[in-house]
């Protein structure tokens, strides 16, 4: 049995009267591509919110390597190995593509205010070597030399999605969480950020967690597939499994039974 690295045991969450969430409770196996599907509204983004601490839940647990992480901060939970990217871009527009993703990096800094003021002759110039060297790694391996200099807010949209995916991996994490990683994007951008994140889970070996609406990119690259339906979680499984789900075609696709599903066969056909 494949070791979890990410629990997720009994967490509701409301905003006032508003149930966001419901006794939601799933497990992510370690070097896994997770998918979390859903209508608008199912409570996706609230649960990544839950396990990357933006929200704190109102009951539950969510446990990170073993480690209960319930209650710390987003900060800590980032020393801990788990880098987030957002549906809404968080770039630094006025900032260089190099200079966003060594953000990502700002949390493994050792030196401080002592030693930076004697950059030249302390540890701290070595640092920002070693660490400009680690991000000009994730710039070749995600193909964004040619824009490592540009300025962020200049971007592309689905280029600065792939910047944004640079700087969660400069965290160095063992598990990434992608809220919408290919949303906005035309199907030839689609198509490469499909292999990134395949390749970072493969080669990097870092776990994956992604909230995605494109049906086609969460069968083809998912190993599991968890659906939320008003918060509450309808089924977790193999893709196949999951989307041959009635349950889950009512909800999520809007199809009721066979019949109906041979008429949108023939109406997608014509």
């Amino acid at each position: 049995m494949t070791e979890s690295i990410l629990k997720v045991e009994n967490v509701s969450l409301a905003f006032g009267g508003v149930k966001a969430l419901t006794d939601v409770s799933f497990e992510v196996p370690r070097g896994s591509v997770f998918s979390i599907i859903g209508p608008n509204g199912a409570g996706k983004t609230s649960m990544l919110n839950c396990i990357s601490g933006r929200y704190q839940p109102n009951s539950g647990n969510v446990i990170f390597n073993d480690k209960i992480v319930t209650d710390l901060r987003p900060n800590d939970r980032a020393d801990l190995g788990m880098g987030r990217t957002f549906q809404n871009l968080a770039l630094f527009g006025h900032m260089s593509v190099l200079d966003n993703i060594m953000v990502g990096r700002h949390h493994l800094l050792k030196n401080n205010w002592l030693t930076g003021p004697l950059y030249w002759a302390s540890p701290a110039q070595k640092e920002e070597l070693a660490h400009r060297r680690y991000c000009e790694e994730i710039i070749d391996f995600l193909e964004i030399s040619h824009i490592r200099k540009s300025v962020a807010g200049t971007l592309s949209y689905g280029l600065r999605k792939r910047v944004e995916l640079a700087r969660a991996m400069a965290l160095k994490p063992k598990l990434i969480l992608l809220d919408e990683p290919m949303a906005g994007m035309n199907l030839e951008e689609k198509e490469d950020m499909a292999r990134y994140i395949l390749d970072l889970n493969e080669e990097f070996g870092i776990t994956v967690v992604m909230i995605e609406h494109d049906m086609g990119v969460v069968m083809d690259i998912s190993h599991q597939v968890m659906v939320l339906d008003f918060g509450k979680k309808l089924m977790s499984g193999l893709p196949e499994e999951v989307m041959a789900d009635p349950h889950v075609k009512r909800a999520y696709l809007g199809i009721e039974d066979d019949d109906e599903i041979e008429e949108e066969a023939v109406k997608e056909a014509s």
